[in-house]
């Protein structure tokens, strides 16, 4: 049955086959955890904002039109969710200061030098995306980890696309400006 397309599994859901929602849970689950991460900047909260996320996403599935991709439709609740979410509980942003860093340490082992570089290059991403604004950050991580189109970015945060592709422009160049200012470490 994970081998069905969504419209597929909704409509299955729809007529009393709600065990097929757990498949798209679980399609799912990793990005919407992510782009409720972006906003909520906790792993507590973001959790709890993709659990409520998909619960409301099951309770509205009757109004699911499918004009957009189902995926567009879940991360705009999503994003609604944590947004509404972030203003009522006034969830705290986490400073850039106490970003884990991974120090640099000259290991014996190659394979393990090779696994030390890749993860000081996550490191550094996830810096340059911390230090994005949580609209820049959500649009980056659905343009780039979901490869959702500009107008699904639209869809979801309602913007304009032109906003979309401004605040795209600006976080792309944030992103270097700060990956840039520690080029020592990705390309050492």
């Amino acid at each position: 049955m994970s081998q069905i397309s969504d419209t597929e599994l909704i409509s299955r859901i729809l007529k009393g086959e709600v065990s097929g929602y757990a498949i798209l849970v679980d399609r799912y689950k990793d990005l919407v955890f992510t782009v409720a991460y972006c906003i909520a900047k906790n792993r507590e909260d973001a959790e709890e904002i993709a659990q409520d996320a998909f619960l409301k996403a099951f309770r509205n599935l009757k109004q699911f039109r499918g004009k957009s991709r189902f995926s567009t439709w879940l991360y705009r609740i999503t994003y609604n969710t944590a947004v509404s979410k972030k203003r009522l509980k006034s969830i705290p942003i986490i400073p850039i200061e106490s970003v884990n860093h991974f120090g640099t340490t000259i290991l014996e082992d190659p394979e393990a030098e090779v696994q030390a570089g890749e993860d000081e290059k996550a490191s550094l991403l996830e810096k340059a995306l911390n230090a994005l604004a949580e609209d820049e950050r959500t649009i980056i991580t659905l343009y780039y980890l979901d490869d959702s189109s500009v107008d699904e970015i639209r869809s979801i945060t309602g913007l304009s696309a032109a906003n979309v592709k401004v605040k795209l422009f600006r976080a792309r160049n944030k992103m270097k400006v700060i990956i840039s200012g520690n080029s020592h470490l990705i390309y050492a």
